[in-house]
């Protein structure tokens, strides 16, 4: 690509992202004090997670009062950009911005051989910041290339807490009044059904923007990057999972399902769902590793706004949309607590509890997901199994989240505390 082309392609993209940054309404992420103590680090700052979650905008913020220059690699214009064009690119930086403390490579993974390129401008003295749409920039391929040189963070769609930052609506509050609560809970039902993803705040039409998205990505980040030939499989494998959210599923299972020709196929996959950031899947807990590979996975889109592009959601989801915020929630938690564990647990008469967080050798909560604890045999359920996988994984931190009831009950000996989740959802806080 001719070097003028490049460096005009650069000057538009940093006035569009200037526009944007000055025009558009911006909230603080939750994760930017915590990520901006590591621009100190020298190493090369690694940012992944879906598209539209928010990720350009986050280094922004990050860099607000930085020398950084900018490119942005998912970008039409820069179709046909190939690893021998990057030092032009590094020659166009110098030419705009002097010699920046800071270089942001937007999209990187669009490029292939970009890791040498990192290396090699990080040697020259550069602090580099890369962000990617796809999970395998965190892979060990990556860190082959990058070995102890790089920090792996990762950002998702807006929280319900930043859901509410964006309306101004206030929530960091010990007590609630009755009209504050009911503002909150309404505002949670919009979230469970649009999600989080930002665009979606200004869009006249969230269902047709989520609906685009999801295609962009299931087109662009697997599809395309994968050279998928069945991709008419591909598509319908997709839009299965997504619409039997929260269940568990097997390998073996979805080849059966969609008569393909290998379990190794249905595994590539689900790891291509996985690497795009469309699903996260969560293992059955167990002290043998093996049984940890062979059982079933529950799955969970990484945003229900996402679910809701697929006809015939019904009011006998809800308890199924609840559980899968709590498990998006969970996975925010997790990119900040690297030692942070999350399973699920059954045993083998079929009582199940929907997350157990584990971090070192021990347990440290079971956590269960009811919409409504009203019905006796439902309360009486979830209290049996939460009893149960306490006393076989001696964890006493026993929680049931819900949608109204609050309080704490003893049942066989066991204080089991039950909270609504619009209160659950605001006491998380990163790095705790």
């Amino acid at each position: 690509m001719e070097y003028s082309t490049i460096k005009q392609i650069i000057i538009d993209q940093r006035a569009e992202l200037q526009e944007i940054y000055r025009k558009e309404k911006i909230i603080k992420r939750e994760v930017l004090d915590e990520y901006k103590s590591c621009l100190t680090s020298d190493q090369i700052k690694v940012i992944t997670g879906p598209r539209r979650a928010g990720k350009s905008i986050l280094c922004c913020q990050l860099l607000e009062d930085q020398n950084f220059a900018y490119i942005n690699f998912d970008d039409e214009n820069l179709v046909g950009l190939r690893k021998e064009d990057l030092n032009r690119v590094l020659k166009a930086f110098y030419e705009i911005y002097g010699k920046p403390e800071f270089i942001f490579l937007d999209e990187v993974q669009n490029i292939d051989g970009w890791e040498l390129f990192v290396n090699r401008i990080k040697r020259t003295g550069f602090n580099v910041i890369v962000t990617g749409s796809n999970a395998n920039l965190l892979s060990t391929e990556l860190a082959t290339h990058l070995t102890g040189r790089h920090l792996a963070l990762e950002l998702f769609p807006f929280s319900f807490r930043e859901h509410l930052d964006f309306f101004g609506i206030v929530h960091d509050k010990r007590h609630f009044t009755t009209e504050e609560t009911a503002l909150i809970e309404r505002e949670l039902e919009k979230y469970v059904t649009t999600g989080g993803f930002p665009e979606t705040y200004k869009e006249p039409d969230p269902k047709r923007y989520l609906s685009s998205l999801y295609s962009s990505i299931v087109t662009k980040d697997i599809l395309l990057r994968h050279n998928v030939r069945l991709i008419k499989v591909l598509k319908e494998f997709s839009n299965y999972l997504l619409s039997n959210f929260s269940c568990r599923m097997t390998s073996n299972k979805l080849k059966n399902i969609f008569g393909l020709r290998s379990v190794h196929t249905a595994q590539n996959y689900l790891s291509y769902l996985e690497e795009s950031y469309l699903i996260f899947l969560i293992e059955k807990f167990s002290f043998k590793a093996k049984m940890k590979i062979t059982a079933p996975r529950k799955v969970y889109p990484i945003d229900t706004g996402l679910i809701h592009t697929f006809p015939g959601r019904s009011t006998k989801d809800i308890g199924r949309l609840y559980e899968n915020i709590v498990a998006i929630e969970l996975l925010r938690k997790r990119a900040v607590l690297p030692d942070l564990e999350i399973y699920y647990w059954q045993d083998y008469s079929g009582k199940e509890v929907d997350f157990v967080l584990k971090r070192g050798m021990s347990v440290c909560q079971l956590i269960q997901v009811c919409f409504g604890l009203e019905n006796y045999d439902t309360k009486m359920r979830e209290y049996k199994s939460l009893v149960k996988a306490s006393d076989e994984l001696k964890c006493s931190d026993l929680l049931i989240i819900t949608s109204e009831k609050r309080g704490t009950e003893t049942f066989k000996d066991k204080k089991i505390k039950v909270i609504p989740l619009w209160e659950w959802l605001l006491r998380q806080r990163v790095g705790e």
